[in-house]
């Protein structure tokens, strides 16, 4: 056996170099990271106790599971909120991904506003080491990082994984510029994943009667209505207000939801006040689907246009981006 306490500095040395260079050899590995972290997780046990929030995080990972699975990945660990994933290769990462994120839409279409499953993800290719077990290394703490760093329901993946990617998964990526992220020395090239096709899943919505676009929240419901707040707690995504007050008070205080779900957007009507979509009068309670280019008139005061991609229509491309505020307007039309 050998003695260390005999050993000379030169010789310890050495075998520094000797074990650095075993380890390397027989542990390192360049694999696909994945980090999903539950979005407003720390307030939904708040408000709904601590059986639910622990449901909502079996939920999450009963449908990551299978989906990791299925894409030759593994679940590392699932301490906190999220799950930590490896894979062999991108494209399978990224077929694994949308898989959970379609099986996330459908559990949520049975599920109601507040209790819908969210999440952020992060993806990263780099090197690691792992004993088959344990992942650990830099390009953990980088994916962790950039994870965290996402919108609610948005898929954030370093220059490195796409890089990695083929061609029909890197049609689905717009890059989002370098990122700076905290605990991280240097900048991050940053892309968003965006696999939904544009058409069936509008990203923005016009306001006919303004001209006002805003960026659709990334969740599978959204609520609309002229109502900020109920009982100290958000009402609607999004608060919409027509120019003229008076005429605001026809739109209901929750007036319809979007659905996302697995194959397209569907339109649920929660008022009695008139609704049309592609003016065909919509009763309460009816389910319609809609798509880019999809008008919904609200009680004949305020028409909204899905709209699928800004680049297809110039004279939307001219407009600035406005960012996913309250509502349309920001002010509290009287309930």
């Amino acid at each position: 056996m050998l003695e260390l306490s005999t050993l000379s500095m030169t010789e310890i040395i050495r075998l520094q170099n000797h074990l650095q260079q075993e380890l390397t050899r027989r542990f390192e590995q360049r694999l696909v990271l994945m980090f999903t972290d539950i979005v407003g997780s720390t307030a939904y046990f708040a408000q709904w106790g601590d059986a639910a929030g622990r449901q909502l995080q079996q939920l999450h990972l009963d449908l990551l599971g299978p989906c990791v699975e299925a894409a030759d990945g593994r679940i590392v660990d699932t301490a906190g909120d999220g799950a930590f994933c490896a894979f062999g290769a991108a494209d399978a990462a990224v077929s694994g991904l949308i898989a959970f994120e379609k099986s996330v839409a459908q559990a949520n279409a049975e599920r109601g506003r507040k209790h819908q499953l969210t999440t952020r993800i992060g993806l990263h290719y780099g090197s690691v080491l792992t004993d088959g077990k344990t992942v650990s290394g830099d390009a953990v703490n980088l994916c962790a990082r950039l994870a965290a760093s996402a919108d609610p329901g948005e898929v954030r993946l370093t220059r490195q994984l796409f890089q990695e990617l083929r061609l029909p998964s890197r049609l689905h990526c717009r890059p989002l510029g370098s990122l700076t992220l905290r605990g991280l020395d240097g900048p991050v090239d940053a892309l968003a994943l965006d696999w939904r096709d544009r058409q069936s899943f509008p990203r923005r919505l016009r306001i006919v009667e303004t001209g006002e676009v805003l960026n659709l929240p990334h969740q599978d419901i959204v609520s609309f209505g002229r109502l900020a707040e109920h009982q100290a707690q958000r009402a609607n995504d999004v608060v919409l207000a027509h120019p003229n007050p008076a005429l605001t008070r026809q739109i209901s205080r929750w007036h319809f939801e979007l659905r996302r779900l697995a194959d397209g957007l569907q339109l649920r009507t929660l008022s009695d006040n008139p609704t049309t979509v592609d003016g065909t009068a919509v009763q309460r309670d009816v389910e319609v689907r809609v798509r880019g280019g999809t008008l919904v008139g609200l009680s004949g005061v305020l028409t909204l246009q899905l709209v699928a991609d800004l680049e297809s229509d110039p004279s939307l491309a001219a407009q600035e981006d406005t960012t996913m505020m309250v509502g349309a307007y920001n002010r509290n039309p009287a309930s």
